[in-house]
């Protein structure tokens, strides 16, 4: 039976992710922390939905518009929040669950603080990472947890592919991977090293997860394709820059958060429509939201 909301095959998707990496890579997992991670991030969407439904019906109220209701829209926004929840448990690593927690409430928290008009800029889960790794001292991030296994790549690439099929965001994870591939192929000849050290670089789960599912969550990129490409483009720079000159290890997640307000700006240049669950099947991204 196929499903019909576009969030389900995501929720699905990370799951099994999640259960691979535990069954196979032997992640050092807590399951309480991630019961903690889905509980905050559901209880924050709906107590945030709430208190912003409440504020515009006030407000509808006080400017005589007619109340409208938005139960649907409530109940499909707490997959998201379920979404961002598998996103932090695969990627985020915390010694105690307050860390958990509060990368869970920022995450969410984000979107309805960080907006400009009805569109948040910042990825909430990569939000919520960020957050831990800067307020506490027991929170980390493991780029490498996934090895280089050839089949990790083609189990991303071929899930993620289908999902970006149905929303048109390849653009974004094409500009990319082709432009951080080049950088690193130029560096490596510079370098003089064998073609073996630049495929294990290109080659790594970590990288081609981010890729797929987290840098292409619609509701937080550029609407346009050209300032898509544009934004993926400054990202991939910019993580080789952290990654190779500054020995960041978890490049593409800094890098992405540093350049997340570039969004705003690259809209105002380049005008097109905002991503709907009318344009495609539903909000889509690691994190989305």
């Amino acid at each position: 039976m196929l499903l019909k909301d576009i969030r389900d095959y995501q929720i699905l998707f990370l799951s099994l992710f999640l259960i691979l990496g535990i069954g196979t890579r032997d992640w050092t997992l807590r399951p309480e922390l991630i019961a903690v991670a889905i509980a905050t991030c559901v209880s924050t969407q709906w107590l945030l939905s709430r208190v912003k439904s409440c504020r515009d019906a006030i407000y509808r109220v006080c400017t005589s518009q007619e109340l409208l209701a938005n139960d649907t829209g409530q109940k499909t926004n707490l997959r998201s929040a379920l979404i961002t929840a598998l996103g932090l448990s695969l990627l985020l690593r915390a010694d105690d669950w307050t860390t958990m927690a509060l990368a869970g409430f920022v995450a969410i928290a984000s979107k309805f603080v960080f907006k400009v008009g009805d569109k948040h800029f910042f990825n909430p889960a990569n939000a919520g990472i960020i957050c831990a790794l800067l307020l506490t001292p027991n929170a980390w991030v493991s780029p490498g947890q996934w090895g280089d296994d050839w089949w990790y790549g083609l189990l991303f690439a071929g899930t993620g592919g289908m999902i970006l099929k149905r929303v048109g965001r390849w653009d974004t994870t094409a500009a990319f991977l082709l432009t951080y591939a080049f950088m690193e192929a130029i560096r490596n000849m510079m370098l003089g090293w064998t073609w073996d050290v630049y495929w294990h670089r290109l080659m790594s789960g970590s990288l081609l997860l981010f890729a797929l599912f987290m840098v292409t969550d619609p509701r937080s990129i550029p609407n346009a394709r050209i300032a898509r490409v544009i934004w993926a483009m400054c990202i991939a720079i910019l993580t080789f820059i952290l990654r190779n000159y500054f020995f960041v290890s978890t490049a593409v997640f800094w890098a992405l958060f540093a350049l997340a307000p570039l969004t705003i700006l690259l809209d105002t240049f380049w005008k097109a429509p905002r991503f709907s669950w009318g344009m495609g099947s539903g909000e889509w991204g690691m994190g989305s939201g």
